[in-house]
């Protein structure tokens, strides 16, 4: 299995989880909203598979380029 990790494209805080590890993932599938100057950024899935695992929560600062989320495609 390949892995695809998913990375922050700005510094923020995280306001919005929406799947959890173990859900299968389409291609651009919504996975969380990031909050940065007061502007919402969803972060789509690059990749179809399952989510195998999410590293950040509501509530979350997270950094640019940090991974929040790996998903695992056949």
């Amino acid at each position: 299995m390949a892995a695809t990790n998913v990375k922050s494209p700005t510094a923020g805080v995280v306001t919005i989880v929406h799947k959890s590890p173990g859900e299968t993932i389409a291609l651009d599938e919504e996975l969380l909203v990031i909050e940065c100057m007061k502007m919402e950024i969803p972060i789509a899935a690059p990749a179809t598979g399952r989510l195998s695992q999410i590293t950040v929560k509501a509530g979350d600062a997270i950094v640019e380029d940090q991974v929040i989320a790996v998903i695992e495609s056949a």
